[in-house]
Formats: structure tokens, C-alpha cells, sequence
């Protein structure tokens, strides 16, 4: 082989060192923003968790015969806060948005309540979170489909084997009770 020859080569395998580098790198770096991106969802779950006790002492005073559903609105706040895993917290999670849902149409019945200021802001700031949550699944959910389509890709998948990559995270997915309007019943 020439001089020439073993340029080429070294200029080869050169090349596909740095790539299988690059590669390695770019999937370390997809792999470490799924939990990273739901960290960020229960972050902004937290925000929730702890709106809702201000939330539920302004209502107490205006709403006492609703204290079932408060009751309710309590106990799945308490299940979200003692959830373990993901999969118990997004549970939770959606039984604590159907509650809350029940909750905001009651209030329709209070228009003192209605025009509480302390009650407008935290109505507000419940609202706010809602659409995080639902920005912060959405990124989640992106992040998934990202690692997943770079492992099942080409040259990814040949990567992924060489190097140990698995799939990890699962797309959030809403319950089912979630599309059903919820019912309030006076």
C-alpha cells in the first residue's frame, strides 16, 4: 500500500470514529431529555399541587353543601402527592383535572365567589398551570418520539445495538374520562 493509500485509509476510519462519536452523543443527549423533559412535567404538576389547597379554603367559604367534592379535590391532591411512580402519578393526576373540572362549573352557581378577587387570581393561576401542563406533556411526549425515531433510524438502530441504547419513556397519554364533559349534579 502507498503512502497515498494509508492517508485514505487512516482518513476512513478517522472519519468514522468521529461520526460513531457524534452519533453516541447525540443519542446520550436524547435519552437524557426524556426524564428530563418529565421532571419538567411533574414540576409544573407540583405548581398544581400546591395551588389547590388556596383554591379549595376560598371555595370552602362560599360553597359549604359542595363538601363532597372538596373532600374529593383533597383526597386525590393527597393520592398525587403520595404517587410513587409515573404511571400512579399521571392516574392521579388525571382523576385531579376531572375534580378540578367538576369544581370550576360549581362555582358558575357562586357569583360571589365569581367576583372574589382572591378567588379570580387563583382561578387564574389554576388556568395558567392547566396550559403548562399541557405544553410540558407535549414537549414530553416530543422528547419520546425523538429518542425513539433516532434509535429505530438509520444508522441510529446499528448504534443503538453497538452501544446498549434502549427505548426508554412511554408517550403520556390521557385517561379516557378525560374526553367525557364532566357531569356536575346540584
Amino acid at each position: 500500500m502507498n503512502n497515498r493509500g494509508l492517508w485514505v485509509f487512516v482518513g476512513v476510519i478517522a472519519l468514522l470514529v468521529v461520526s460513531t462519536g457524534l452519533y453516541y452523543n447525540r443519542l446520550v443527549g436524547l435519552r437524557e431529555g426524556v426524564p428530563a423533559s418529565w421532571a419538567q412535567v411533574e414540576n409544573v404538576l407540583q405548581r398544581r399541587f400546591d395551588l389547590i389547597p388556596n383554591l379549595v379554603s376560598t371555595v370552602k367559604g362560599y360553597a359549604t353543601h359542595e363538601k363532597q367534592l372538596l373532600k374529593d379535590i383533597v383526597k386525590l391532591r393527597s393520592q398525587w402527592g403520595n404517587a410513587k411512580t409515573a404511571e400512579d402519578r399521571v392516574k392521579s393526576g388525571s382523576a385531579l383535572e376531572g375534580a378540578l373540572s367538576r369544581l370550576l362549573v360549581v362555582v358558575e352557581q357562586y357569583p360571589n365567589l365569581k367576583a372574589n378577587e382572591n378567588f379570580l387570581r387563583l382561578q387564574d393561576e389554576l388556568a395558567g398551570t392547566e396550559n403548562r401542563i399541557a405544553v410540558e406533556r407535549m414537549r414530553y411526549n416530543d422528547a419520546v418520539r425523538s429518542y425513539s425515531v433516532a434509535l429505530k433510524s438509520f444508522p441510529g438502530v446499528l448504534y443503538a445495538k453497538m452501544f446498549g441504547f434502549v427505548p426508554t419513556g412511554e408517550y403520556f397519554q390521557a385517561e379516557k374520562e378525560a374526553a367525557k364533559v364532566p357531569k356536575v349534579a346540584f
